[in-house]
């Protein structure tokens, strides 16, 4: 299956932590739907389409002044770490202070690390970088071609296959919002339980084929058998040297 990503999943997961952090009562004043089917949705027993995610993004963002992404894999992690108000804040629009304004954070993609709470493996990879924190200005003269910046996260690079672009333990920043092969790039992806960074190109003849910058490595053709989900396509990456 060369496409296995679950959104539906990823927005009952937000969906769930907003409740958990703000309950349940106001998460349905600030998304505009009743209680009983924000627990209809959770529970599969409504829909939880990309219309509706949509409608809630968009009231959420009215009630609080407040951006959220359902569909974004690191949603929950980055209200954290940009500090939003815990259960008992008053009601009313969030009153941005000016750093919150100015910064932006990225934060590490939920599969980092050895095996991540995906189960994914990222062979050989030295350790993660958690998150870093970038001014707005950053990122509009710095990052090219994303969707919108709570999409963006951070993964550390593992192995050698794509030297010289980047070596391991090399920072990437990934736009997680993407979620197909639509053209050729490099794309942060698994097949199976084992993660990779690759450029994915489609041949014709072959079908998708999974490319190494590393000349040692060998291409290979991701055919319909696999299990292949894309976590994101890679937007930029550092190339580290040592002096």
């Amino acid at each position: 299956m060369l496409n296995n990503s679950k959104p539906n999943d990823v927005r009952k997961q937000n969906l769930k932590y907003l409740i958990e952090r703000f309950g349940q009562s106001q998460v349905a004043k600030w998304t505009g739907k009743p209680d009983r089917q924000l627990a209809d949705m959770l529970a599969g027993r409504k829909s939880f389409g990309e219309k509706v995610a949509r409608a809630m993004e968009q009231k959420w963002h009215e009630t609080r002044g407040e951006i959220i992404e359902l569909d974004s894999p690191v949603m929950a992690r980055q209200m954290q770490e940009h500090g939003s108000q815990p259960r008992q804040a008053p009601e009313g629009p969030m009153q941005l202070t000016g750093e919150s304004r100015t910064l932006v954070t990225i934060a590490r993609y939920d599969t980092g690390g050895t095996r991540g709470a995906a189960g994914v493996e990222l062979r050989e990879q030295p350790g993660v970088i958690e998150s870093w924190k970038v001014s707005r200005e950053w990122l509009e003269k710095n990052l090219r071609g994303f969707s919108q910046a709570s999409s963006l996260c951070i993964v550390t690079g593992f192995g050698d296959s794509m030297r010289p672009m980047f070596n391991s333990g090399d920072p990437l920043i990934v736009d997680s919002s993407v979620k197909s092969v639509e053209f050729d790039a490099v794309y942060f992806f698994r097949v199976g339980n084992e993660g990779f960074i690759k450029r994915l190109q489609r041949v014709p003849g072959k079908g998708l084929v999974a490319i190494s910058e590393n000349p040692a490595y060998r291409d290979w053709v991701v055919d319909e058998t696999m299990d292949l989900e894309v976590f994101g396509r890679v937007l930029k990456v550092w190339r580290s040297e040592d002096f």
